[in-house]
């Protein structure tokens, strides 16, 4: 027996609303099943896309590529403001072509070929076939000026790499957004509150996704071999792609209801340059008539949803600055981190110096991946207790704070966080400067670390797990419970859009800073960062999102007033979802 699937009936504004086929069994253990399915969905890609991002920049600096610390960097930034900058495609396609459901299955396929290809480019066989030989590198000293020849050449394989990169972005991009409110959809008939819980655990999965990936695909990437970390992503995403076609029956399904994209460009271009004309309220006048045998919203319902759009955007614009100190914890945390002390998990004390340093090669050091797990952790921990006490307490005391006041929250604590990296950035420049460096082989690389222990930066990732909580979780809540019922899809594409925004101007600021005489800009050494300045780009970003912290309360505060005024209330709740 099959799961009652949805019809849709028309509403009293002509929008079709899904009305849920009585079964057997009751409903809302359809729904939980249902949702529950695309929990464990979402657990294994961000498993599998953590799984990429984690250890990308020890990848790319690996013998098999040699780039530079500052470029695997910005090919890490590039990578994940790509796969949230192109969310919007995903969800576009759903809403006019394919619908949700047949979205995510052809964006799963799609990621598994991506990951298939670039596991292909660990093996010999594979980089020479996509990549050719790798080019001799010419044994000469570092160039000591600040305008070295040819310090801008593409590095090996980049082509392949990023055309990889980009694919991959774009699957991941378009399951994350159409899976977001294909979970939603399936719990939405039974209560806000069901959908706002479905939130918390959704982020809660997620999270539980990198703490699979962290503690097991990781350290095999760091210790064992890219081959077999690259393999494991490779089935995790094999593994979704089966259990989402498996609950199929399950699920509740929808058409594609179209996108009113082309309708807010329309607005917005008639608002702008034909305001107050009368050709303007002669075309509002016939759009009735045309309308009138279609489905859909009325003139009236387009302009309003338009006033929504217009009022929303600066708020999740000002939240830009905060992307870009969040995305710093899978990039130049990482690039810190192992120019750090990483000690290894076996220690052994042998006699003699060739056994010393035959145990120093096979003893496994920590990943440096790991120190996300203080990040991942605090998010485990917080989000049911958050869910659990802390939400039903706040609201009993009506206490409870609005999403606006938690994403402001969200961003102390991020200002926090890359001020606690900039101050270790010092701090290890220091050592570095009296010539007190440790050499430690991290899988097959040599790197030259500050001899401070990298526990050092657990502060900084537990202080932006915790921004996390208010800031994302917070702004997910405010970009789908805000939304019009007829943009809730096209909302949550812009919100994940302006969240790759804020990576992609991470990695631009890094591309500037890189330049010559730049804080950024060092030799070609394959990853040693001893030579730049990357505390004074960990303080530069604590400063610009200080200054757009200041802007958002003010525009959170203008937002709050035009909410509470009664003429404005009764107009947008009438196509609020």
């Amino acid at each position: 027996m099959s799961a009652p699937r949805a019809q849709e009936q028309p509403s009293r504004s002509g929008e079709r609303q899904p009305l849920v086929a009585r079964g057997r069994r009751s409903p809302p253990r359809w729904r939980r099943t249902a949702a529950a399915a695309v929990l464990l969905v979402e657990m294994l890609e961000r498993a599998a896309f953590f799984g990429v991002t984690s250890n990308l920049v020890l990848y790319l600096n690996s013998y098999n590529f040699n780039w530079p610390g500052e470029q695997a960097s910005r090919a890490t930034l590039l990578f994940l403001g790509a796969s949230y900058l192109l969310a919007p495609v995903g969800g576009w396609l759903a809403d006019v072509y394919l619908g949700r459901y047949l979205t995510i299955s052809l964006s799963l396929v799609l990621y598994l070929a991506a990951s298939g290809l670039l596991l292909t480019t660990i093996t010999e066989d594979g980089r020479k076939s996509f990549c050719g030989e790798m080019p001799e590198l010419p044994l000469e000293p570092a160039c000591p000026s600040a305008d070295c020849p040819g310090s801008w050449s593409s590095p090996y394989c980049a082509t392949t790499l990023y055309l990889v990169l980009l694919v991959l972005a774009l699957a991941a991009s378009s399951v994350r957004s159409n899976l977001t409110s294909f979970g939603a959809d399936q719990v939405m008939d039974l209560g806000q509150d069901a959908t706002r819980r479905f939130f918390n655990w959704f982020y809660w999965s997620i999270n539980l996704g990198a703490i699979l990936s962290l503690l097991v695909v990781a350290f095999i990437e760091q210790n064992i071999s890219f081959l077999y970390g690259y393999s494991i992503i490779v089935g995790l995403v094999g593994l979704a792609f089966f259990i989402f076609l498996f609950a199929t029956p399950v699920f509740i399904t929808k058409p594609p209801t179209g996108s009113q994209v082309s309708t807010m460009l329309k607005l917005a271009f008639q608002s702008c340059c034909s305001r107050h004309s009368s050709r303007d309220s002669e075309g509002a006048h016939l759009l009735p008539d045309q309308r009138s045998h279609q489905w859909g919203p009325s003139p009236q319902e387009d302009m309003a949803n338009f006033q929504v759009l217009v009022k929303l955007l600066p708020v999740m614009v000002t939240l830009v600055p905060y992307w870009m100190v969040y995305f710093q914890m899978q990039s130049t945390y990482v690039l810190q981190g192992l120019h750090l002390h990483i000690p290894n998990i076996f220690r052994t004390n042998p006699s003699n110096s060739s056994l010393a340093l035959r145990s120093e090669n096979n003893n496994y050091r920590i990943p440096e991946a790991w120190l996300l797990l203080a990040n991942v952790v605090v998010i485990l921990i917080l989000v049911p207790v958050k869910d659990h006490l802390i939400d039903p307490l706040l609201l009993r005391c009506k206490l409870l704070p609005s999403a606006l006041q938690k994403m402001a929250l969200g961003m102390f604590f991020g200002f926090t966080s890359i001020i606690a990296a900039g101050v270790l950035e010092k701090e290890r420049l220091r050592y570095i400067a009296a010539n007190q460096t440790v050499p430690q082989l991290i899988g097959q690389d040599l790197y030259y670390a500050a001899p401070l222990p990298i526990w050092w930066q657990i502060p900084q990732y537990l202080l932006i797990g915790i921004s996390e909580i208010f800031a994302s979780i917070a702004g997910l809540e405010f970009a789908y419970s805000e939304a019009p019922r007829s943009m809730q899809g096209a909302i949550m594409g812009i919100f994940f859009c302006l969240s790759g925004v804020g990576s992609l101007l991470g990695s631009g600021l890094v591309a500037l800073l890189s330049l010559p005489g730049g804080w950024m800009h060092c030799p070609k050494d394959f990853g040693n960062i001893n030579n730049c300045q990357m505390d004074l780009y960990f303080f530069l970003l604590a400063g610009i999102q200080a200054v757009t912290a200041v802007l958002f309360l003010w525009i959170a505060g203008r937002y709050e007033r035009t909410r509470q005024d009664p003429a404005s209330q009764s107009s947008s709740n009438r196509v609020r979802g």
